[in-house]
């Protein structure tokens, strides 16, 4: 009974309303070399715990953002011809600021305001006093300035935002398009300012003229990343997990193509990009790592601390047992759960022994003690947005055998391209399925047809395994794999069954 509730307890959790993803913002010189984009000089701006998010700049020296401190989100310059120095803009006890941006031919700022009694409104701050006024009485998601007099803000209306022209000299605004994200940017060199529209299955950015009100489609978004910046007016920059990625609007055959992809654990989800109005910095934000957010669970756990615990979770993470038995899902039930398990139970502890990090996916293999009783048992996160969306839990319960030797026989032959002994590891039912449970082929005959063609066209195929963890009749890969001269990352999960392989899970 107390390990049923020790594994209950586990798959469950929370996230408080007021919690916010812990992001820093990081700073680059930049230039160009041959057409492309070149980053040097990072530097993390923040450095905060917390939430730091949605830089811009006030000129080519220095970077406005909003940042966490004393519960509460404020506006601070990082000042970079002056010794890269740190100063608060704003102090606004009865609410938090976001999304600062320099009024043109003013000495001012003007920031989203959500005041403590749930009023959004966008203020105008004095530069030097940061005395405070309000700009208009809608409800403003997120906003750029045209010039000193007209304003293009996404407002909120029901479940979306809307797009509008928003003129403050005769106090009039227009909508202008429906169902907008919160990426908006003057274009440089020229008149008008780009938006994401997402009416339609594919997101597109599109252009706009402030003066008449006529949108235009330029291209769609990467993969429905909606963070982007202009470099200029041809080429666009937008972010994908720990890429950067460029796309050349006046070539021949626009296509996406990756600036850089980040090795430092620290730099995820790329989000909200900024460039200096002379194009010489960029500034972005990245989130905390998922390995980062996955060891604050633990260790929240393990002092039980359960608000600090279910802070790591999103409000309606799923927890299930491996592949997709769901056992819990929302987070009112999930603390019901862990608060009467840290009454029930006296002491408990979880010792991750071995880490697999590919993405924004997480594998533990983990060691568990309740009440003195040890267990053992593996646990895949998911993690989004900065909090954890979804755990599966496997555990040792499935029949033993010599899983491991069957994977590397199968490895082995893999690596040397022998179709004929890498299938002899295979059951005639063997399934393989994209995480956690789509079916993508069946049987044995179909399994030879696919690797068949695949060995034969790829002379430089080789697996790596960078870290193995194996659990009950489970073998769970880290798999590095050299094709054709690209080297891609994924998770296979191998369950074995009389001898030969009967399933196979990837997470890619």
């Amino acid at each position: 009974m107390t390990r049923a509730i020790f594994i209950i307890c586990f798959l469950l959790t929370s996230i408080q309303i007021s919690a916010q993803t812990e992001t820093e913002v990081y700073l680059f010189d930049l230039e160009l070399n041959n057409g492309k984009p070149v980053l040097t000089n990072p530097k993390n701006i923040s450095n905060n715990p917390g939430y730091d998010n949605q830089p811009s700049f006030w000129d080519n020296g220095s970077v406005l953002f909003a940042s966490n401190r004393q519960d509460q989100t404020d506006v601070l310059q990082f000042n970079v011809n002056e010794g890269s120095t740190s100063s608060w803009l704003t102090y606004t006890t009865a609410g938090s600021e976001y999304s600062p941006l320099r009024i043109p031919g003013e000495n001012a700022i003007s920031a989203i305001r959500l005041d403590v009694d749930g009023l959004q409104r966008l203020y105008r701050y004095d530069f030097k006093t940061s005395e405070s006024s309000p700009i208009t009485d809608l409800k403003i998601g997120y906003h750029v300035w045209y010039n000193k007099h007209i304003l293009i803000a996404t407002v909120l209306v029901e479940n979306r935002m809307d797009l509008k022209i928003i003129n403050l000299e005769d106090n009039t605004q227009k909508t202008v398009y429906q169902n907008v994200g919160r990426s908006l940017h003057n274009i440089p060199g020229t008149d008008l300012v780009s938006f994401i529209g997402k009416k339609n299955n594919a997101w597109e950015i599109l252009s706009l003229d402030p003066i008449t009100g006529e949108s235009k489609k330029i291209t769609n978004t990467y993969d429905k990343e909606e963070d982007i910046c202009w470099l200029n007016e041809n080429i666009i920059i937008t972010g994908a997990g720990k890429k950067l990625l460029m796309l050349d609007i006046d070539s021949e055959n626009p296509d996406w193509e990756t600036i850089i992809e980040f090795p430092q654990e620290e730099i995820n989800n790329i989000s909200r990009i900024a460039i200096s109005p002379n194009g010489k910095r960029l500034a972005f934000v990245a989130e905390e790592s998922p390995a980062k957010i996955i060891q604050k669970q633990v260790r929240s756990f393990n002092n039980r601390d359960l608000d600090a615990f279910v802070s790591c979770f999103a409000e309606n993470v799923q927890v299930s047992r491996f592949p997709n038995e769901k056992m819990y899902q929302g987070s009112d039930k999930m603390r019901e759960n862990y608060e009467r398990f840290f009454e029930n139970v006296k002491s408990s502890s979880v010792e991750v022994v071995n880490r697999i990090v590919v993405g924004n996916t997480v594998i533990d293999e983990e060691v568990t003690k309740v009440d003195g009783r040890d267990g053992r048992q593996v646990a895949i996160y998911q993690v989004a947005n900065g909090t954890i969306s979804s755990m599966t839990f496997i555990f040792p319960d499935g029949p033993l055998t010599d899983a491991e030797s069957i994977v590397q026989e199968q490895l082995d032959a893999y690596n040397k391209r022998d179709l004929d002994a890498f299938a002899d590891t295979y059951s005639q039912g063997i399934e393989l399925y994209q995480y956690p449970n789509k079916l993508n082929s069946k049987g044995l005959s179909k399994l030879k047809q696919q690797y068949g063609s695949f060995f034969e066209s790829t002379p430089d195929l080789n697996c790596e395994i960078v870290n193995r963890i194996v659990i009950g009749n489970k073998v769970i890969d880290h798999e590095s794999v050299t094709v054709n001269g690209s080297v891609f990352k994924a998770i296979a999960i191998y369950e074995v069954t009389n001898g030969e392989i009967a399933k196979v899970t990837f997470i890619q």
